[in-house]
Protein backbone atom coordinates (compact mmCIF):
# COMPACT_ATOMS: atom_id res chain seq x y z
CA UNK A 1 0.00 0.00 0.00
CA UNK A 2 1.34 3.44 -0.95
CA UNK A 3 0.29 5.03 2.32
CA UNK A 4 -0.42 3.30 5.58
CA UNK A 5 -4.09 3.41 6.48
CA UNK A 6 -3.10 2.98 10.12
CA UNK A 7 -1.86 6.29 11.50
CA UNK A 8 -0.59 4.88 14.77
CA UNK A 9 -0.99 2.35 17.58
CA UNK A 10 -1.14 3.29 21.25
CA UNK A 11 -1.02 0.97 24.26
CA UNK A 12 -2.58 2.61 27.33
CA UNK A 13 -3.04 1.79 31.02
CA UNK A 14 -4.96 3.32 33.86
CA UNK A 15 -2.45 4.71 36.33
CA UNK A 16 -3.89 5.22 39.84
CA UNK A 17 -1.88 8.40 40.28
CA UNK A 18 -1.91 9.96 36.81
CA UNK A 19 -5.02 8.42 35.29
CA UNK A 20 -5.09 6.97 31.72
CA UNK A 21 -1.52 6.95 30.43
CA UNK A 22 0.15 5.98 27.16
CA UNK A 23 2.73 3.25 27.87
CA UNK A 24 3.86 2.43 24.33
CA UNK A 25 3.20 3.78 20.84
CA UNK A 26 4.05 3.48 17.15
CA UNK A 27 5.30 5.54 15.39
CA UNK A 28 7.53 7.28 17.92
CA UNK A 29 6.59 10.69 16.47
CA UNK A 30 3.02 10.65 17.83
CA UNK A 31 2.34 13.87 19.72
CA UNK A 32 1.62 14.09 23.44
CA UNK A 33 -1.80 15.54 22.62
CA UNK A 34 -2.77 12.49 20.58
CA UNK A 35 -1.38 10.02 23.13
CA UNK A 36 -3.21 11.71 26.02
CA UNK A 37 -6.49 11.98 24.12
CA UNK A 38 -6.49 8.37 22.95
CA UNK A 39 -5.50 7.02 26.37
CA UNK A 40 -8.23 8.99 28.12
CA UNK A 41 -10.99 7.98 25.74
CA UNK A 42 -9.98 4.35 25.21
CA UNK A 43 -9.68 3.61 28.93
CA UNK A 44 -12.96 5.42 29.66
CA UNK A 45 -14.79 2.79 27.58
CA UNK A 46 -14.24 0.27 30.36
CA UNK A 47 -15.37 2.79 32.96
CA UNK A 48 -18.55 3.37 30.98
CA UNK A 49 -19.20 -0.37 30.97
CA UNK A 50 -19.07 -0.50 34.75
CA UNK A 51 -15.59 -1.97 34.77
CA UNK A 52 -16.53 -4.84 32.46
CA UNK A 53 -14.22 -5.53 29.55
CA UNK A 54 -16.00 -5.19 26.19
CA UNK A 55 -15.82 -8.57 24.43
CA UNK A 56 -15.77 -7.10 20.94
CA UNK A 57 -13.61 -4.47 19.33
CA UNK A 58 -14.90 -0.91 19.52
CA UNK A 59 -14.63 1.93 17.01
CA UNK A 60 -14.47 5.35 18.67
CA UNK A 61 -14.27 8.78 16.96
CA UNK A 62 -11.73 11.45 17.89
CA UNK A 63 -13.20 14.41 15.94
CA UNK A 64 -10.74 16.99 17.31
CA UNK A 65 -7.89 15.24 15.44
CA UNK A 66 -9.95 13.87 12.51
CA UNK A 67 -9.12 10.29 13.48
CA UNK A 68 -10.96 7.22 14.67
CA UNK A 69 -9.71 4.31 16.70
CA UNK A 70 -10.23 0.56 16.66
CA UNK A 71 -9.93 -0.34 20.34
CA UNK A 72 -9.10 -3.63 22.05
CA UNK A 73 -9.80 -3.47 25.80
CA UNK A 74 -8.24 -5.88 28.29
CA UNK A 75 -6.83 -6.04 31.82
CA UNK A 76 -3.68 -7.15 33.59
CA UNK A 77 -4.08 -8.92 36.91
CA UNK A 78 -2.25 -7.09 39.72
CA UNK A 79 -3.17 -7.76 43.33
CA UNK A 80 -1.29 -4.64 44.41
CA UNK A 81 -3.85 -2.44 42.72
CA UNK A 82 -7.35 -1.59 43.77
CA UNK A 83 -9.71 -4.11 42.20
CA UNK A 84 -6.84 -6.52 41.60
CA UNK A 85 -6.33 -5.52 37.97
CA UNK A 86 -5.20 -2.72 35.67
CA UNK A 87 -7.43 -1.53 32.83
CA UNK A 88 -5.59 -1.48 29.49
CA UNK A 89 -6.28 -0.79 25.83
CA UNK A 90 -4.63 -1.05 22.42
CA UNK A 91 -5.88 1.52 19.89
CA UNK A 92 -5.33 1.39 16.12
CA UNK A 93 -5.69 4.93 14.74
CA UNK A 94 -6.98 5.66 11.24
CA UNK A 95 -8.36 8.63 9.32
CA UNK A 96 -12.09 9.31 9.45
CA UNK A 97 -12.25 9.21 5.65
CA UNK A 98 -11.22 5.54 5.76
CA UNK A 99 -13.63 4.43 8.47
CA UNK A 100 -15.72 2.43 6.01
CA UNK A 101 -12.81 0.03 5.52
CA UNK A 102 -12.47 -0.66 9.22
CA UNK A 103 -16.22 -1.00 9.82
CA UNK A 104 -16.44 -3.55 7.04
CA UNK A 105 -13.37 -5.57 8.00
CA UNK A 106 -13.42 -5.19 11.78
CA UNK A 107 -13.57 -8.96 12.34
CA UNK A 108 -10.31 -9.38 10.40
CA UNK A 109 -8.45 -7.56 13.17
CA UNK A 110 -9.87 -9.47 16.12
CA UNK A 111 -7.29 -12.26 16.17
CA UNK A 112 -4.17 -10.11 15.82
CA UNK A 113 -5.34 -7.64 18.47
CA UNK A 114 -6.23 -10.47 20.83
CA UNK A 115 -2.81 -12.04 20.26
CA UNK A 116 -0.99 -8.75 20.88
CA UNK A 117 -3.00 -8.07 24.03
CA UNK A 118 -2.11 -11.53 25.40
CA UNK A 119 1.58 -11.01 24.64
CA UNK A 120 1.59 -7.61 26.32
CA UNK A 121 -0.07 -9.10 29.40
CA UNK A 122 2.72 -11.68 29.66
CA UNK A 123 5.40 -9.05 29.12
CA UNK A 124 3.93 -6.86 31.85
CA UNK A 125 3.58 -9.76 34.26
CA UNK A 126 7.26 -10.56 33.69
CA UNK A 127 8.17 -6.88 34.14
CA UNK A 128 9.65 -6.75 30.66
CA UNK A 129 11.62 -3.82 29.30
CA UNK A 130 9.41 -1.12 27.66
CA UNK A 131 11.36 -1.67 24.44
CA UNK A 132 9.94 -5.20 24.22
CA UNK A 133 6.42 -3.80 24.45
CA UNK A 134 7.15 -1.37 21.64
CA UNK A 135 8.55 -4.22 19.57
CA UNK A 136 5.23 -6.01 19.98
CA UNK A 137 3.34 -2.88 18.95
CA UNK A 138 5.57 -2.57 15.88
CA UNK A 139 4.77 -6.18 14.92
CA UNK A 140 1.07 -5.44 15.36
CA UNK A 141 1.43 -2.36 13.14
CA UNK A 142 3.10 -4.42 10.41
CA UNK A 143 0.56 -7.27 10.67
CA UNK A 144 -2.40 -4.89 10.54
CA UNK A 145 -1.03 -3.15 7.46
CA UNK A 146 -0.44 -6.53 5.80
CA UNK A 147 -4.07 -7.48 6.45
CA UNK A 148 -5.25 -4.24 4.88
CA UNK A 149 -2.96 -4.76 1.89
CA UNK A 150 -4.31 -8.30 1.37
CA UNK A 151 -7.91 -7.11 1.66
CA UNK A 152 -7.30 -4.32 -0.81
CA UNK A 153 -5.74 -6.74 -3.28
CA UNK A 154 -8.68 -9.10 -2.87
CA UNK A 155 -11.14 -6.33 -3.71
CA UNK A 156 -9.17 -5.21 -6.74
CA UNK A 157 -9.05 -8.75 -8.17
CA UNK A 158 -12.83 -9.20 -7.91
CA UNK A 159 -13.92 -9.15 -11.55
CA UNK A 160 -16.13 -6.39 -12.87
CA UNK A 161 -18.86 -6.34 -13.94
CA UNK A 162 -20.52 -8.50 -11.30
CA UNK A 163 -23.71 -10.31 -12.03
CA UNK A 164 -26.72 -11.10 -9.93
CA UNK A 165 -26.37 -14.78 -8.85
CA UNK A 166 -28.93 -16.13 -11.28
CA UNK A 167 -27.83 -13.85 -14.12
CA UNK A 168 -24.79 -15.36 -15.84
CA UNK A 169 -25.70 -15.24 -19.50
CA UNK A 170 -23.82 -12.09 -20.46
CA UNK A 171 -24.09 -12.97 -24.14
CA UNK A 172 -27.81 -12.17 -24.03
CA UNK A 173 -27.21 -8.56 -23.00
CA UNK A 174 -28.80 -6.32 -25.65
CA UNK A 175 -28.54 -2.86 -24.08
CA UNK A 176 -26.17 -0.90 -21.90
CA UNK A 177 -27.09 1.93 -19.54
CA UNK A 178 -25.19 4.25 -17.25
CA UNK A 179 -27.06 5.98 -14.43
CA UNK A 180 -26.00 8.60 -11.92
CA UNK A 181 -27.84 7.96 -8.66
CA UNK A 182 -27.75 10.36 -5.71
CA UNK A 183 -28.18 8.82 -2.26
CA UNK A 184 -29.39 11.44 0.20
CA UNK A 185 -30.55 11.75 3.79
CA UNK A 186 -29.49 13.02 7.20
CA UNK A 187 -26.19 12.09 8.80
CA UNK A 188 -25.81 8.56 10.18
CA UNK A 189 -28.94 7.10 8.59
CA UNK A 190 -26.75 4.47 6.92
CA UNK A 191 -26.39 5.82 3.36
CA UNK A 192 -22.75 4.82 3.09
CA UNK A 193 -23.41 1.43 4.67
CA UNK A 194 -26.23 0.72 2.21
CA UNK A 195 -23.94 1.56 -0.72
CA UNK A 196 -21.14 -0.55 0.72
CA UNK A 197 -23.49 -3.50 1.19
CA UNK A 198 -24.47 -3.22 -2.47
CA UNK A 199 -21.05 -2.55 -4.02
CA UNK A 200 -18.99 -4.59 -1.51
CA UNK A 201 -16.08 -2.25 -2.18
CA UNK A 202 -14.62 -0.46 0.85
CA UNK A 203 -11.35 0.42 -0.87
CA UNK A 204 -12.52 1.15 -4.40
CA UNK A 205 -14.24 4.48 -3.97
CA UNK A 206 -13.48 8.16 -4.45
CA UNK A 207 -14.02 10.24 -1.34
CA UNK A 208 -13.72 14.03 -1.36
CA UNK A 209 -13.97 15.06 2.31
CA UNK A 210 -13.59 18.80 1.68
CA UNK A 211 -16.88 18.97 -0.21
CA UNK A 212 -18.74 16.01 1.28
CA UNK A 213 -19.28 13.46 -1.44
CA UNK A 214 -18.36 9.80 -1.76
CA UNK A 215 -18.54 8.30 -5.25
CA UNK A 216 -18.77 4.55 -5.88
CA UNK A 217 -19.48 2.45 -8.95
CA UNK A 218 -21.17 -0.87 -9.54
CA UNK A 219 -22.04 -2.73 -12.74
CA UNK A 220 -24.89 -5.26 -12.76
CA UNK A 221 -27.06 -7.20 -15.18
CA UNK A 222 -30.83 -6.98 -15.22
CA UNK A 223 -32.27 -10.17 -16.65
CA UNK A 224 -35.78 -8.81 -17.20
CA UNK A 225 -34.45 -6.07 -19.49
CA UNK A 226 -31.50 -8.04 -20.92
CA UNK A 227 -29.40 -5.03 -20.00
CA UNK A 228 -26.11 -4.10 -18.39
CA UNK A 229 -26.37 -1.20 -15.93
CA UNK A 230 -23.46 0.89 -14.75
CA UNK A 231 -24.36 2.68 -11.53
CA UNK A 232 -22.42 5.75 -10.44
CA UNK A 233 -23.50 6.26 -6.85
CA UNK A 234 -23.10 9.69 -5.26
CA UNK A 235 -23.24 9.39 -1.48
CA UNK A 236 -23.98 12.96 -0.43
CA UNK A 237 -23.05 14.09 3.09
CA UNK A 238 -25.93 15.08 5.34
CA UNK A 239 -24.11 17.68 7.44
CA UNK A 240 -25.38 21.27 7.20
CA UNK A 241 -21.91 22.60 6.34
CA UNK A 242 -22.15 20.95 2.91
CA UNK A 243 -25.56 22.42 2.08
CA UNK A 244 -24.30 24.97 -0.46
CA UNK A 245 -22.32 22.35 -2.38
CA UNK A 246 -25.16 19.84 -2.75
CA UNK A 247 -26.92 21.39 -5.80
CA UNK A 248 -23.76 20.79 -7.82
CA UNK A 249 -23.86 17.10 -6.87
CA UNK A 250 -27.53 16.78 -7.83
CA UNK A 251 -26.90 17.96 -11.39
CA UNK A 252 -27.29 15.22 -13.98
CA UNK A 253 -28.82 12.69 -11.58
CA UNK A 254 -30.98 10.02 -13.20
CA UNK A 255 -32.29 8.55 -9.96
CA UNK A 256 -32.50 9.19 -6.25
CA UNK A 257 -32.63 7.16 -3.06
CA UNK A 258 -33.89 9.10 -0.04
CA UNK A 259 -32.77 7.32 3.12
CA UNK A 260 -33.98 7.72 6.69
CA UNK A 261 -33.38 5.83 9.93
CA UNK A 262 -36.37 3.86 11.20
CA UNK A 263 -35.18 4.39 14.78
CA UNK A 264 -34.84 8.20 14.50
CA UNK A 265 -38.07 10.09 13.62
CA UNK A 266 -36.17 13.35 13.03
CA UNK A 267 -34.44 11.79 10.01
CA UNK A 268 -37.83 10.80 8.60
CA UNK A 269 -39.17 14.34 9.03
CA UNK A 270 -36.18 15.63 7.06
CA UNK A 271 -37.02 13.59 3.96
CA UNK A 272 -39.43 16.19 2.45
CA UNK A 273 -36.71 18.85 2.84
CA UNK A 274 -34.26 16.65 0.94
CA UNK A 275 -36.88 16.00 -1.72
CA UNK A 276 -37.58 19.69 -2.25
CA UNK A 277 -33.88 20.56 -2.25
CA UNK A 278 -33.27 18.05 -5.04
CA UNK A 279 -36.45 18.99 -6.90
CA UNK A 280 -35.53 22.68 -7.02
CA UNK A 281 -32.16 21.84 -8.57
CA UNK A 282 -33.23 19.20 -11.09
CA UNK A 283 -36.56 20.85 -12.00
CA UNK A 284 -37.86 17.49 -13.16
CA UNK A 285 -39.76 14.45 -11.93
CA UNK A 286 -37.71 12.40 -9.48
CA UNK A 287 -37.34 8.69 -10.12
CA UNK A 288 -36.29 6.56 -7.20
CA UNK A 289 -37.29 5.10 -3.87
CA UNK A 290 -37.78 6.05 -0.25
CA UNK A 291 -35.61 3.79 1.93
CA UNK A 292 -36.28 3.15 5.62
CA UNK A 293 -32.96 1.78 6.85
CA UNK A 294 -32.01 -0.23 9.98
CA UNK A 295 -35.06 -2.50 9.74
CA UNK A 296 -33.10 -5.07 11.77
CA UNK A 297 -33.54 -2.90 14.91
CA UNK A 298 -37.12 -4.04 15.38
CA UNK A 299 -37.38 -3.16 19.08
CA UNK A 300 -36.00 0.35 18.50
CA UNK A 301 -38.26 1.29 15.63
CA UNK A 302 -39.95 4.68 16.16
CA UNK A 303 -41.30 5.70 12.75
CA UNK A 304 -44.97 4.96 12.18
CA UNK A 305 -45.88 2.76 9.19
CA UNK A 306 -48.92 4.90 8.35
CA UNK A 307 -46.80 8.07 8.26
CA UNK A 308 -44.36 6.38 5.91
CA UNK A 309 -47.19 5.35 3.61
CA UNK A 310 -48.55 8.89 3.51
CA UNK A 311 -45.16 10.38 2.71
CA UNK A 312 -44.53 7.77 0.03
CA UNK A 313 -47.75 8.80 -1.72
CA UNK A 314 -47.04 12.52 -1.33
CA UNK A 315 -43.59 12.23 -2.88
CA UNK A 316 -44.65 9.65 -5.50
CA UNK A 317 -41.78 7.42 -4.42
CA UNK A 318 -42.35 3.78 -3.54
CA UNK A 319 -41.11 2.69 -0.13
CA UNK A 320 -38.61 -0.08 0.64
CA UNK A 321 -37.31 -1.11 4.07
CA UNK A 322 -33.63 -2.06 4.19
CA UNK A 323 -30.99 -3.20 6.62
CA UNK A 324 -27.40 -2.43 5.69
CA UNK A 325 -26.35 -4.65 8.59
CA UNK A 326 -28.14 -7.81 7.45
CA UNK A 327 -28.34 -6.86 3.77
CA UNK A 328 -32.14 -7.22 3.73
CA UNK A 329 -33.65 -5.65 0.61
CA UNK A 330 -30.50 -3.68 -0.27
CA UNK A 331 -29.79 -5.44 -3.59
CA UNK A 332 -33.52 -5.50 -4.28
CA UNK A 333 -33.72 -1.71 -3.93
CA UNK A 334 -30.95 -1.11 -6.47
CA UNK A 335 -32.26 -3.66 -8.96
CA UNK A 336 -35.75 -2.20 -8.75
CA UNK A 337 -34.23 1.25 -9.26
CA UNK A 338 -32.39 -0.03 -12.34
CA UNK A 339 -35.63 -1.39 -13.79
CA UNK A 340 -37.41 1.89 -13.07
CA UNK A 341 -34.70 4.03 -14.67
CA UNK A 342 -34.44 1.83 -17.76
CA UNK A 343 -38.20 1.95 -18.26
CA UNK A 344 -38.19 5.74 -17.98
CA UNK A 345 -35.26 6.19 -20.37
CA UNK A 346 -36.73 3.90 -23.03
CA UNK A 347 -40.10 5.65 -22.72
CA UNK A 348 -38.45 9.08 -22.91
CA UNK A 349 -36.73 8.18 -26.19
CA UNK A 350 -39.90 6.91 -27.85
Amino acid sequence: MDESLIKGIIYSQFNEKFGPTAIGWVPPTLSEQIKDLISMKSISIMTGEGGKIPKSLTIVPFPSINLKGLIKSFEIKDERRRGGATDCSITLLFSEVNDLIFYKYITNFEDILEESANKIVKLEENQADPLQINEELTKLYENANQILSDLQSAEITIPEPEAFPEEKEEAKVQKGFRFKVIVCGDSEVGKTSVILRFTNKAFRRTYIPTIGVNISEKTVYLKSKKAKIEFVLWDIAGQTKFQKARPHFYQGADGVLLVFDLTRPATFKSVPKWYQDIKVTLKAELFGYLLGNKSDLVDQRKVNVEEIGTLSKDLHLEYIETSALSGANVDNAFYRLADLLITHRIKHKE
